[in-house]
C-alpha cells in the first residue's frame, strides 16, 4: 500500500520533469543564438515564453510541496533507472523510473510548453 497520497504524486512528478525541461530549453537557446539562422527572434522568443511557462509551474509546484511538507531528492542511476526519493508527511517512499521514460516524458512536456509559447505569441 503507497503511503503518499495519489493527489500528491503529480506534484512529486513535477519536481522531477520541470528541472530537466528547463535544461533542455536552456541548452537549445544557446544553440539558437550560436547557431546559423537567419532569423534567429522568433525561436528565441518561443524558447522565452516556454521557459517563463515552465518556470511559472515550476514555482507554484515548489509553493505546493512547501505548504505541505513534501520533498524528492534524486538517489540512485544507473544506464536503465533513476531513483527517485519522495518525502510526504514523515513518510519515505522510494521509487525507481526507466530513464527512457523520463527522456519521453520530457519530449511530451516540451512539446506542451513550445505549444503554449506559440499561441502566445
Amino acid at each position: 500500500m503507497p503511503l503518499i497520497p495519489a493527489d500528491s504524486l503529480p506534484y512529486f512528478e513535477k519536481m522531477i520533469y520541470l528541472p530537466m525541461v528547463l535544461t533542455i530549453l536552456e541548452r537549445d537557446r544557446e544553440i539558437v543564438e550560436k547557431g546559423p539562422f537567419k532569423l534567429k527572434r522568433p525561436y528565441v522568443a518561443m524558447i522565452d515564453q516556454a521557459v517563463k511557462e515552465a518556470q511559472r509551474e515550476l514555482k507554484d509546484t515548489k509553493i505546493y510541496l512547501r505548504q505541505h511538507n513534501m520533498k524528492v531528492i534524486r538517489g540512485n542511476h544507473d544506464d536503465t533507472f533513476t531513483e527517485y526519493v519522495f518525502f510526504h508527511s514523515g513518510y519515505e517512499e522510494h521509487r525507481r523510473y526507466l530513464n527512457v521514460r523520463l527522456r519521453n516524458r520530457v519530449e511530451e512536456l516540451l512539446s506542451v510548453y513550445l505549444s503554449i509559447a506559440k499561441q502566445a505569441n
